[in-house]
């Protein structure tokens, strides 16, 4: 049994935002495997029961949207990890939005640190523990807007184009995550993003592949209002 958890907002006014880039990939997801599901609200989110088919290989897992917004997300995800008893270093995949990529990058890691994510933060609070893989999506940088306005705002028709197959992307490495392992994610997932230019020059995730986040430097927001 493996835990899948897309970051965002509840709501429609988030809809497509940057900061719901998790709650996308995960979209994807369920329309892949479980398309004529209806979500059932458990552990303060949309949960969908689902099996995870790739390469002959396949896996239960439960896909959670939290309707808790960003700033709680932790509460969702340390209930249904108590809940079926999962190891989060084995059994935990977050989805998440990130700044400190450039648009349309992904880039999963094994474990780390929040890079200034309130969402992470909540989810470490709560796990306690930080030794959980996450699948980081780049969103972009603001340049002079503020960067709670600029999470909280949509894509731009131009980000657009390299988001939308990066959700595809992000999809297939938790497939790949959840039949085959994070090791295999990371290898597959970063040395193609690397070659792609999207993920940070020089970075060996195959043989880091626990290290801290490098994003853990990037300033944390500060934000004091649940969604962001």
């Amino acid at each position: 049994m493996k835990l899948i958890v897309g970051l965002g907002n509840p709501g429609a006014e988030y809809e497509r935002t940057r900061h719901n880039a998790g709650f996308m990939a995960v979209d994807r997801l369920i329309e892949r495997h479980a398309p004529q599901a209806v979500a059932r609200s458990r552990f303060h989110a949309l949960a969908y029961d689902v099996t995870l088919r790739q390469g002959g290989a396949e896996e239960r897992a439960l896909l959670l949207k939290p309707t808790t917004f960003m700033n709680r997300s932790g509460l969702s995800v340390a209930e249904a990890a108590r809940f079926y008893k999962l190891l989060p270093a084995q059994d935990v995949l977050v989805l998440v939005d990130d700044v400190a990529l450039p648009t349309g990058a992904i880039r999963i890691r094994s474990a780390g640190g929040t890079g200034g994510h309130n969402g992470l933060a909540d989810i470490q609070q709560k796990l306690g523990d930080d030794g959980y893989a996450r699948l980081r999506i780049g969103v972009g940088s603001p340049d002079r807007q503020a960067q709670r306005d600029y999470v909280l705002g949509r894509f731009s028709p131009d980000q657009w184009d390299d988001v939308r197959p990066a959700l595809d992307r992000a999809a297939d490495a938790a497939e790949v995550w959840a039949t085959q392992g994070v090791v295999t994610a990371m290898n597959t997932f970063n040395s193609a993003e690397e070659s792609r230019g999207g993920a940070a020059a020089g970075t060996n995730e195959s043989t880091k592949n626990s290290a801290p986040d490098a994003e853990t430097s990037a300033p944390a927001t500060g934000f004091n209002k649940d969604q962001s």
